[in-house]
């Protein structure tokens, strides 16, 4: 007889559950979190054989490091070189969606970095996580819990149903408030602030708390090593399978004469009745709820059969800079 494949177990977050997860992660294995951006695949950030699994689980490139969750701030003094930019915007933003890129430290394996002399750190703000980050008592490295570069999981179930066969433990910790990546900053020279993605902490929050301006960093972000400096930063990621068209807007006279076998994905719901290939991601398009429905949506439309998905870019500055960015590496060719 073929063996029964195993398939991971979802764990409710009880004080056992947590303890017995901490343990587990204490052993080198995987667990997938949830954080209040995405779900992500955790592994002890200091053991190098631990982090290796996490690539292998993924199908992920050694070139493309990981981020690290801390619980508390002498946890990033062990890991990395803080300087004042990176203590003024922890002090605005942590615990919460943002990570820094900083000089690391000799205790970070290479494995967890792409090799390269810096390392990206965020303290998150899930409760849940955040318990299990102090029972470890640990740094946990830990990139979105799905098969590398297909769309994040933002539910346990979408944890289950792309790693379900290769990891055993699933922390359920309800669907990602956010929805979207951590905003990653490059503060290596405290006086040249990069925005390596945008996430919920816009560019403009950004710039409040550090007194002047911003750079953007190029879409790719390939050092010369090969490696990329923060994840999240190739052309195509995000992915589903199925091909995305974008639009700027998305004109009635389009999406009304849809073909049966394309999805059109608008940012608000029309005010007129929609053909059923029609599918949109808030209401009112209040882009907090646009943020927090989107991969959940994308993988909705892939798994539904659609020959293409046409989506929407969303309107104006701040929040839809990271929806957007999401959007635009979807629909990237290979």
């Amino acid at each position: 007889m073929t063996p029964t494949r195993r398939i991971a177990r979802i764990f409710r977050g009880t004080p056992r559950n947590l303890a017995r997860l901490a343990q587990a992660l204490a052993r080198g294995e995987l667990v997938a979190v949830p954080t209040e951006t995405v779900y992500g695949l955790a592994a002890d950030a200091l053991s190098p054989r631990a982090c290796r699994r996490i690539f292998r689980a993924k199908g992920r490139p050694n070139s493309d490091p990981l981020i690290v969750h801390i619980h508390e701030w002498r946890q990033l003094e062990l890991l990395a070189e803080p300087n004042a930019a990176a203590r003024r915007l922890a002090a605005a933003f942590w615990p919460g969606p943002l990570t820094l890129v900083l000089r690391k430290k000799p205790v970070v394996p290479a494995i967890v970095t792409a090799g390269l002399p810096s390392v990206a750190v965020r303290m998150p703000r899930h409760p849940l996580l955040r318990r299990l980050l102090k029972l470890c008592g640990r740094p946990l490295a830990a990139p979105s819990a799905n098969p590398f570069g297909y769309v994040s999981p933002t539910t346990a179930e979408h944890v289950r149903l792309g790693l379900g066969a290769k990891i055993r433990y699933i922390l359920d910790g309800g669907a990602a408030p956010i929805g979207l990546e951590s905003t990653i900053v490059d503060v290596r020279n405290p006086r040249i602030p990069r925005l390596l993605r945008p996430g919920a902490i816009t560019r403009e929050q950004l710039e409040h708390v550090l007194g002047g301006r911003v750079a953007v960093a190029r879409r790719s972000t390939t050092t010369r090593r090969g490696a990329q400096l923060a994840p999240g930063l190739l052309k195509r990621h995000y992915s589903p399978h199925t091909p995305v068209v974008l639009h700027e807007t998305a004109a009635p006279a389009d999406w009304l004469s849809a073909r049966p076998d394309e999805a059109w994905l608008l940012i608000m719901k029309p005010k007129r009745t929609t053909p059923p290939t029609v599918f949109w991601l808030d209401a009112r398009g209040n882009l907090r709820g646009v943020a927090r429905r989107l991969f959940s949506q994308l993988r909705k439309l892939d798994a539904a059969g659609y020959r293409r998905i046409h989506a929407e870019l969303a309107p104006g500055g701040g929040l839809a800079e990271a929806i957007n960015d999401r959007l635009r590496r979807a629909a990237a060719a290979s």
